[in-house]
C-alpha cells in the first residue's frame, strides 16, 4: 500500500501567484528606478529586469491554472 501525501492546491496556487507577481514588480521597479537613478543601464541588468518581467507574468498566469485547476482534476 502506498501512502499518498495531499498536496494543498490553493496555497500552491497563491504561493505561485505571488512569486509571479513579486517577479513583476522587482522588473518594473528595478528597471523604473534604474532608469531614474542611473540613466542607461548596462545591457545586463537591461536584459535581467525585462526577462523578471516576463517570466513574473508567465509564472503569474499559469501557476494558478496548473495548481488551481488542472492538478485538482486529474486527482
Amino acid at each position: 500500500m502506498t501512502r499518498r501525501r495531499r498536496m494543498d492546491y490553493a496555497r500552491w496556487a497563491k504561493g505561485g501567484f505571488l512569486l509571479g507577481l513579486s517577479l513583476l514588480v522587482f522588473g518594473a521597479g528595478g528597471e523604473a528606478i534604474g532608469h531614474a537613478l542611473v540613466g542607461a543601464l548596462p545591457a545586463w541588468e537591461d536584459t535581467l529586469f525585462t526577462a523578471s518581467e516576463a517570466v513574473g507574468i508567465v509564472v503569474g498566469l499559469v501557476s494558478p491554472f496548473l495548481f488551481g485547476v488542472a492538478l485538482p482534476l486529474t486527482e
